[in-house]
């Protein structure tokens, strides 16, 4: 079974909230996953993407692939992490 981490939509109609999550690559994008291993909130100023970053780590080694906005949202925590 291959597994993505990717993005589940939560939250109210005009205030999205995501969790980042490992779910089977097959799966629909809200449905069932296998691992919630981070939040994102858009609309918020600052300190709007956490994760943790050892599950990140265990998953992608095991294999799992991210989405782009998932990848893109992993490298700018990256950046910030090595700016403080």
């Amino acid at each position: 079974m291959a597994a993505t981490i990717r993005l589940k939509r939560v939250g109210t109609r005009n205030l999205p909230i995501y969790r980042v999550v490992v779910a089977p690559s097959r799966g629909k994008r809200d449905g069932r996953f296998i691992e919630e291993i981070g939040t994102y909130a858009p609309r918020q100023a600052a300190d709007n993407f956490k994760v943790k970053p050892d599950r990140i780590q265990y998953w992608l080694g095991v294999g799992a692939q991210p989405t782009n906005t998932v990848r893109t949202l992993l490298k700018r925590a990256q950046k910030a992490a090595a700016k403080a």
